[in-house]
């Protein structure tokens, strides 16, 4: 079984996407890494060439922004087309995987291989916001999402490459991995994460409210999410200890939730209830 890892990076570094987290948290369940790398204004390529590792591939190509949203799927399938092996494991630059979870994921992957019913593999998602400590399960946050598809041809990311679909527009046959996506795109220092959203709205992926165009982005009260109390991915300790808002929050959630058993145990936990968040 060969299993080839992808990913698009642009501007990684004037951004501060995790890109070096994420790449280097299924390096050791792949046989090659293939980046799709974008025309950016930064390091982004030097920033990814220092892994140092022989399984990474770069090809570069240039963003069409006139494609809208469609860009980000237009290039994801780019750095799909260069994959070879049995499986291809997709994440963006902001989202990474628990080394607790390598072992399930990889006996999904084996078990599936010969089922020609599976055509993609499926995540639980915490979707973390503001600290790496809180993460949201309101409306408009997807909970379960595939990343690991079979590699056939058959299959292509679609929209603004957030999801996968069959060209025959058959529906996508999943099998659970019951494995975590971390997914750490909303916790950012204040100011960078108002940067990337008025980027956003630059090329046309969001459209910004006035009050949402500030040097900094306001995450308000972060006592209105869910805690999270277990552990993160052993790639990310040092970003979670120097991001102040996180730390914060950490002695914040230890004093209010003293005696939740999760909390004690550390418990990779995740609530099975929406909850509706009213947000100003």
């Amino acid at each position: 079984m060969k299993i080839s890892g992808f990913t698009i990076a642009r501007n990684a570094v004037k951004f501060n996407y995790p890109i070096l987290e994420s790449i280097q948290s299924i390096l050791p369940l792949c046989n090659e890494f293939i980046v799709n790398i974008g025309d950016s204004e930064d390091d982004t390529r030097a920033l990814i060439q220092s892994i140092k590792s022989p399984k990474i591939k770069i090809i570069e190509n240039k963003w069409d922004f006139s494609q809208g949203k469609e860009v980000l799927s237009y290039q994801t399938n780019l750095a799909l087309k260069a994959c070879t092996g049995d499986w291809a494991f997709y994440l963006q630059s902001d989202e990474v995987i628990h080394q607790k979870d390598f072992a399930r994921l990889k006996k999904t992957m084996k078990d599936s291989l010969d089922n020609q019913e599976i055509d993609a593999i499926r995540f639980r998602w915490f979707h973390f916001y503001g600290s790496y400590y809180r993460y949201r399960i309101d409306r408009g946050w997807y909970q379960k999402q595939d990343r690991i598809i079979r590699n056939n041809g058959e299959i292509e990311s679609f929209g603004d490459a957030y999801a996968f679909c069959r060209k025959d527009g058959k529906d996508l046959k999943s099998a659970n991995s019951h494995a975590f996506l971390y997914h750490y795109g909303w916790v950012q220092p204040q100011e960078i994460m108002a940067d990337r959203r008025k980027n956003a709205e630059k090329i046309g992926f969001v459209s910004l409210k006035e009050e949402e165009k500030e040097d900094s982005y306001d995450y308000g009260d972060l006592g209105r999410f869910e805690p999270y109390f277990g552990s993160h991915p052993k790639v990310m300790e040092d970003r979670i200890r120097v991001h102040a808002l996180s730390q914060e929050d950490k002695a914040r959630i230890a004093k209010d939730y003293w005696w939740h058993p999760m909390r004690i145990l550390g418990v990779r936990f995740k609530t099975g209830k929406r909850i509706k968040v009213k947000i100003e």
